[in-house]
């Protein structure tokens, strides 16, 4: 079968480079790259992409071998209906490996018309290395930037308006900000001068994201099946869910020179994304961490499984629009829009999401996801979410470890070995060892025990978990308890 090249276009499009891309992995194309190809499409945006390879090994040399070309599949649920796209994006220009050629990078700099950074290196990627320097590639993604801004400042002699907009989609919080001060970081380090840092403040713009779309990658399992239906082989071609969701906390200019809108893109641009980024820890992360210990005691070991399911699927529904929608202080119609729109993903039926596979660390999970939904329906809403004390009760058995495997912290392990060894020994009762558990400060970030209600329904849930047949009693609890 024929390699992908420019002579599967219909027409070779000689758009400027006004984005600068650093990574050239499966997120970024399915999600950056398909919104550029997007607004292009339907916006007239003409915009065309460099692709800085940020590690030693990467791929840019498929991309090369393909005239930047890859087709994107994306798949799932439209209006409960299964719908699967195919797309030629054809929005990558220009690859560099700063490793092999430093200045055709930093000649990137030079280019007048670039606008825009974008990033996707890992959450791990935004982080200070003080072996960089700055004559040679620098190992980190942050040193790589500062360099390129730096030869970019001087080329233009600081001229403000040959700045940038930066974006990077690194999964952390506040990753603009901590991109930004990583920066500042490595201009003292090699002494630039506060003329650049002033460069760097006025003339830049570092925005705080949150992204949003699974995209499982390269679609291996079925590479033939794909190949017969693109017609062609593609080394880099790449799926991802229908959904997606970008919130971008930067000034308001942002909206009016990308046009996302235009483009029918689920682009959000905000001066707090505060309250986006909690709806999304509550409600799609949380929804998961509710349903890993439940679903799997029930003895289903897949999300849409689970979501399918007639009990355990309502008992997640029920959680979200009882205990979790009302603790977010947001529009009620969007929070239960962005509800129907998880519920939708988690059935996507093209990913198989294991609940195994989300399991892990999942007391920290519960932690950070859940315990703010239950701790505010009970201080602010006077409402005892019976659904999340049931999950919790359900997390401490499923922490016994004999439904699967447990992966944590080794410090967590332990802990919960000793408990239920002490427990399943006769050594204590399930009241002692349910309050000791909740008392765990370190576990939870306070003492739970110390909230009666909360200490009197995980025990109640617990002693009815621990000594019956746990479908049975979900099913009981649905009917009766939980009204």
């Amino acid at each position: 079968m024929e390699r992908l090249s420019n002579k599967h276009l219909k027409a070779i499009k000689d758009y400027p480079i006004r984005i600068l891309q650093f990574g050239e992995g499966n997120f970024l194309r399915a999600f950056v790259d398909w919104m550029v190809y997007s607004m292009n499409e339907k916006a007239n945006f003409e915009t065309a992409v460099a692709v800085v390879q940020p590690m030693p090994q990467g791929m840019i040399d498929m991309f090369i071998e393909q005239d930047g070309l890859y087709h994107h599949i994306m798949n799932g649920l439209e209006k409960g209906e299964p719908k699967s796209d195919v797309t030629l994006i054809d929005v990558l220009k220009q690859f560099v490996n700063p490793f092999e050629d430093y200045e055709a990078y930093l000649k990137l700099a030079e280019l007048d018309t670039i606008e825009y950074i974008v990033s996707n290196t890992t959450e791990a990627g935004i982080a200070f290395d003080g072996s960089d320097t700055l004559e040679v590639p620098q190992n980190s993604f942050p040193g790589k930037l500062t360099a390129w801004l730096y030869k970019r400042f001087q080329h233009f002699n600081g001229n403000p308006q040959k700045g940038t907009i930066i974006l990077p989609c690194e999964l952390i919080d506040k990753n603009g900000e901590k991109l930004k001060e990583t920066v500042v970081q490595y201009s003292k380090l090699w002494s630039l001068g506060s003329a650049f840092e002033g460069w760097i403040e006025n003339a830049n713009t570092f925005t705080n994201t949150l992204v949003d779309r699974i995209v499982p990658g390269f679609p291996r399992a079925i590479i033939d099946e794909v190949y017969d239906r693109i017609q062609c082989e593609d080394q880099v071609v790449c799926e991802s869910e229908r959904f997606h969701l970008w919130v971008i906390e930067g000034p308001k200019v942002i909206e009016t020179k990308l046009p996302f809108k235009q483009a029918g893109l689920n682009v959000i641009v905000t001066e707090d994304m505060t309250p986006y980024r909690t709806r999304k820890v509550r409600i799609l992360n949380g929804a998961h961490t509710l349903l890993v210990p439940v679903g799997l005691l029930y003895g289903i070991d897949q999300v849409r499984e689970s979501i399918e399911d007639g009990v355990v699927g309502k008992f997640i529904f029920d959680a979200l629009n009882e205990e979790v929608i009302p603790t977010i202080d947001m529009d009620v119609a969007e929070l239960n829009q962005f509800r129907d729109d998880v519920l939708e993903r988690f059935r996507n039926p093209y990913v198989k999401h294991y609940l195994k596979s989300i399991s892990l660390n999942s007391t920290s999970k519960f932690k950070t996801r859940v315990l703010p939904s239950l701790l505010t329906c009970i201080e602010c809403k006077s409402i005892l979410p019976k659904r999340m004390l049931f999950s919790l009760a359900s997390l401490i058995k499923l922490y016994e470890g004999k439904t699967i495997e447990i992966s944590d912290d080794k410090d967590v392990l332990e802990y919960f070995a000793a408990q239920w060894a002490a427990y399943n020994s006769g050594q204590v009762s399930a009241a002692q060892m349910i309050t000791a558990i909740l008392s765990n400060q370190k576990l939870w970030g306070l003492d739970l025990s110390a909230n009666d209600a909360i200490k009197t329904q995980v025990i109640a849930y617990f002693e009815l978990i621990a000594g019956g047949d746990y479908p049975e009693i979900l099913k009981k609890l649905m009917s009766d308890d939980f009204k």
